[in-house]
């Protein structure tokens, strides 16, 4: 669906604001919505604004919400949501409710709009965001390129059924948070950071699911027994994607609770193992999470100079294997910050999105697209587990969806 085409979208320097889509199955439907959505903003104090809209053409009825267009300008110029907290001196760390406001406020700002089959599954999306910026802040592992563990009482490993598989006699939102929060193990396990993202979106949809669909938490729990789901597959089942190379999104566009990806755009030190790029969260604030290093969560600007010093750090180990020297990563990076004509420089050429698979010609290492995890309500998921009887598409067919 493109909103720009008809020319519904708000523009706010270029970036066009599509906000929030709710579609029903009849406009009375949408305008529950709608009043259910703005109890919620008004408890917030976030209703005055938005402004608000029942489009009734098409196939499906929908309400539209979107941020203001003054507020956008002052708050999210151009789409760049990473100031929203400093501008509106949100407390995102402490306080529940101001973390909601940056989520709910970036979602309403986006120039791609959010679309939900119902006001309870965008409440679910917020509430799993929630869970993953918590999760993630939680998340510290042990490097490692060749190796993986996971507590033994939780985990079995059986390389014919993709890994690393939850014991029958155990509960999979225990074994998620064993495996990735050293305060509930007491034991840093070696993981890579995409197999970790993984982990968490997977613990903040159980979470969800444990709270408000136990059925879908029990087809998860056989899944994960049964047969791991991970990297390719693990997207298209448990994520939806929002952003496309031919829709991007603005650099400095993000949600807490986005999972998005920074390439390394320099050829010879993204042959090392490992550093082709980092999967990280969106953790809000302008903080992006770092599983290595708890508690020195990145900048935008930390990110780029880690990234783009990786090519002044490689070195040969006794294997003739492409390595990368985190120390004089450190050093070069703690350099540059002392020289904001460096940091100018070296933003200027990171900033930007990444070239296409197997291109390295002028790309930053910012992604185009963030990821977020499916509907998970009753009568609305979406979310097709490959292993399990009973996992299926409910009877909530949404025409005019365009989203993966």
């Amino acid at each position: 669906m493109n909103h720009a085409a008809n020319g519904s979208c708000l523009c706010v320097n270029v970036v066009c604001i599509e906000g929030i889509c709710v579609y029903g199955r009849t406009v009375e439907e949408c305008e529950a919505s709608q009043r259910s959505f703005l109890n919620r903003l008004g408890k917030l104090k976030l209703d005055g604004c938005v402004e608000t809209s029942i489009r009734s053409t098409g196939s499906q009825p929908c309400v539209e919400f979107r941020l203001r267009e003054e507020f956008a300008h002052e708050w999210a110029p151009g789409g760049d949501t990473t100031q929203l907290c400093e501008r509106l001196q949100l407390d995102t760390v402490n306080n529940s409710a101001d973390l909601e406001r940056e989520i709910l406020l970036a979602m309403l700002v986006s120039p791609i709009p959010f679309e939900f089959p119902s006001d309870a599954e965008l409440m679910a999306a917020v509430r799993m965001r929630q869970r993953i910026v918590a999760a993630a802040r939680k998340t510290a592992l042990s490097f490692a390129t060749s190796s993986a563990e996971r507590p033994v009482e939780d985990w079995d490993y059986d390389e014919d059924r993709g890994g690393f598989l939850i014991r029958p006699d155990r509960l999979l939102i225990d074994a998620l948070r064993k495996a990735t929060q050293p305060d509930s193990s007491g034991t840093l396990y070696s993981f890579s950071c995409y197999r970790a993202t993984e982990y968490v979106i997977a613990l903040a949809i159980a979470e969800e699911a444990e709270a408000g669909n136990p059925e879908l938490l029990a087809q998860l729990q056989r899944q994960a027994e049964h047969r791991a789901v991970r990297s390719g597959e693990f997207h298209r089942v448990f994520c939806r994607e929002h952003g496309s190379r031919t829709e991007p999104l603005p650099l400095r566009y993000f949600v807490p609770g986005d999972r998005t990806w920074f390439r390394n755009p320099d050829c010879h030190s993204s042959d090392a193992s490992g550093y082709e790029g980092s999967w990280v969260f969106y953790l809000g604030n302008c903080r992006f999470s770092n599983f290595w290093k708890r508690g020195r969560e990145f900048t935008l600007t930390t990110k780029c100079l880690e990234m783009f010093h990786w090519r002044h750090a490689t070195f040969r180990d006794a294997e003739g294997d492409l390595r990368i020297n985190e120390t004089i990563v450190e050093e070069r990076v703690n350099a540059s910050l002392q020289n904001p004509s460096e940091v100018t420089l070296i933003l200027g050429q990171m900033e930007r999105l990444y070239d296409p698979a197997g291109v390295y010609a002028d790309g930053g290492c910012i992604d185009i697209s963030r990821e977020s995890p499916r509907w998970v309500c009753p009568g609305t998921t979406d979310l097709i587990l490959p292993d399990v009887v009973g996992s299926h598409h409910d009877n909530f067919a949404l025409t005019e969806l365009t989203c993966l």
